[in-house]
């Protein structure tokens, strides 16, 4: 995964997304991807490095036997000319060098580097992501879907090399994180709150039971003293940004601090989040009838509990992330779908109110499981440390 090499592809942002990658096109239809089309995988590494001439002509490297690459010419229309190749050491990287007019200077708008906080004199301003109206999206919401919060979850950096070592859960090379808290969402659908910097974060919109409705698949970050601003929820990007009939509501207040979530949501722990839920509501009267065995002993080889063991991979909701998934049926694909995500959606929502005989939660057990529905039903929230974790002990990650 470390070599990009293989068939080049243009990538078309004019093009309407139809999810079916209409902005995708091949370049060279003479060499299949390498892993996805062609194995073994050396032998596809065929062109790199591309440089765009203008709309129809490339410089790139290529070798039909991918070996001593050397700098070709090619167009779009399918046409390639060697321009240069070294007998004994492979070309890489063709950059064209000419004279230009020195492009203007751009002042920063953030505060990354030791100089730029002394040019600052130390004052840095509060970071903050604003969000002008949610609803302003490329999707349908459900009908008469009402957007009270915004949950800031971090997937953090992973610190082991091989996947599934840790298991962080069910769901297949899932990422470990946390949930930050979340944020209040006007009536006019703006937000406007303090954002943590330097993390990879992404964003679930919450009904006013707390339970996602929609989450984003990918992440987003701030740098020291940034000020960012979304339109809206994946609004479209082809769409030219409207003024707001009225300034929105959330920028006529300071921003909102992020709110902490229950123990147990970060550093992320089923033990400590979901299996005191467990306990209180469901442990014993499943021992009496002999039900599914929710208790918190730890077993198996990924030290999992036995609650987690048999409510998770039946009962849970959860994308994976490994090679293929994406046509895995439910626990696939590249995007979430409003109202079928999380919680809403999942095997173990149906049991918990009085169709599963008459249990009644409280407001912060029900939160507590569709919390953790909503976060891929994971079990480690660290990728160090799993005994301890399994255990019920605070482990905090090592990168963050």
């Amino acid at each position: 995964h470390g070599n990009a090499f293989g068939s080049l592809i243009m990538i078309d942002p004019r093009v309407e997304d139809d999810r079916g990658m209409s902005q995708l096109s091949r370049l060279t239809a003479d060499t299949p991807f390498p892993e996805a089309e062609g194995r073994p995988i050396r032998d596809y590494m065929r062109y790199g490095t591309p440089w765009p001439l203008s709309e129809d002509d490339y410089l790139c490297v290529y070798d039909a036997d991918a070996k001593n690459r050397g700098i070709y010419w090619i167009d779009r229309f399918g046409n390639r000319e060697l321009l240069y190749r070294d007998p004994s050491i492979s070309a890489l990287s063709p950059i064209p060098l000419r004279p230009r007019r020195r492009p203007p200077v751009i002042p920063s708008g953030t505060v990354q580097t030791a100089r730029d906080i002394a040019k600052a004199g130390g004052e840095i301003p509060q970071e903050t992501i604003a969000v002008v109206n949610v609803y302003d999206s490329d999707f349908a919401w459900p009908e008469g879907s009402k957007v009270a919060a915004l949950r800031i979850i971090q997937a953090l950096p992973k610190t082991t090399a091989p996947p599934n070592q840790p298991r962080i859960g069910v769901a297949n090379q899932t990422n470990a994180r946390a949930v930050l808290g979340t944020v209040p969402v006007e009536p006019d659908g703006s937000a406007y709150f303090e954002a943590p910097v330097g993390k990879a974060i992404y964003f679930q919109a919450l009904d006013e039971l707390g339970m996602a409705i929609q989450s984003m698949r990918s992440a987003t970050y701030v740098h020291p003293g940034e000020q960012m601003t979304c339109l809206g929820c994946h609004e479209r990007k082809h769409k030219a940004s409207s003024q707001p009939a009225a300034r929105p509501l959330a920028l006529l207040r300071g921003p909102s601090k992020i709110q902490p979530d229950v123990d147990g949501s970060n550093p992320f722990n089923y033990v400590r989040l979901v299996q005191p839920a467990l306990d209180r509501n469901c442990v014993s009267c499943h021992v009496e009838q002999e039900a599914v065995d929710l208790a918190g002993v730890v077993e198996g080889t990924n030290g999992w509990t036995r609650s987690y063991n048999n409510l998770a991979a039946k009962y849970g909701f959860y994308f994976h992330v490994s090679n293929g998934s994406i046509n895995q049926g439910v626990h696939g694909g590249s995007r979430s779908i409003a109202g079928k995500f999380g919680a809403r959606v999942s095997g173990l929502l149906e049991f918990m109110d009085d169709r599963h005989y008459g249990v009644k939660l409280s407001d912060e057990d029900f939160h507590r499981l569709t919390l953790w529905l909503d976060c891929n039903s994971e079990f480690y929230g660290s990728y160090e440390n799993t005994v301890a974790q399994a255990n019920g002990h605070i482990v905090l990650p090592t990168l963050d």
